[in-house]
């Protein structure tokens, strides 16, 4: 099952909390939003791309217990952001000062902040097309680094501020740079 996008703009203009209520009101769906408005209603993922997934996000969580100089979130977690797209990677990081910095309010519905750091993998019936234009959606609103990772074909992408994508084939682990210090996702768990 693909990923449904249904255009409302000419029918409905969803304001935030609207979207909002939407999402809490049908917890079984995963909603995104495009920065037009568009309505993205995502399948859930099969079990071996939710395994994976978990093991993705509990060594993010992992490393930010170990390390406290941020917060992770997994993919249930839906962010605004700057361009008014509302997304939901499937792994996110931000610095502890910046999260720090919302009201109480603004971190208990979509929090109005960019990740520093997001990692999206590809389910089997995901465009990686759509991923690849997600990814840069992320680092033109903020993102400092980000990986799509690519089981199919077992490449590993790497998003980075004023740079060229990066492409990794089979990497048996990619670390998390400057922006997470000392943290070294290990994908042999993940191929």
């Amino acid at each position: 099952m693909n990923a449904l996008t249904v255009n409302l703009q000419s029918v409905l203009d969803l304001t935030d909390e609207q979207f909002f209520k939407l999402c809490q009101a049908n917890r079984d769906l995963r909603f995104e939003r495009t920065a037009t408005g568009e309505l993205i209603i995502m399948p859930p993922t099969g079990g071996e791309t939710g395994n994976k997934n978990a093991r993705i996000t509990q060594q993010l969580m992992n490393w930010t217990n170990a390390d406290g100089t941020g917060i992770a979130f997994d993919s249930s977690t839906c962010f605004k952001l700057p361009n008014g797209a509302d997304r939901s990677p499937d792994a996110a990081w931000i610095n502890l000062e910046r999260w720090n910095a919302l009201t109480e309010e603004e971190k208990e519905k979509f929090p109005l902040i960019c990740p520093d750091f997001v990692i999206e993998l590809l389910s089997p019936n995901d465009s990686l097309k759509v991923a690849q234009e997600k990814m840069k959606e992320y680092i033109d609103n903020g993102v400092s680094l980000g990986f799509l990772i690519n089981r199919k074909s077992r490449q590993l992408e790497i998003y980075r501020q004023g740079k060229e994508v990066e492409v990794l084939d089979s990497p048996a682990t990619v670390l998390g740079e400057d922006i997470l210090n000392g943290f070294v996702l290990n994908l042999g768990m993940i191929w």
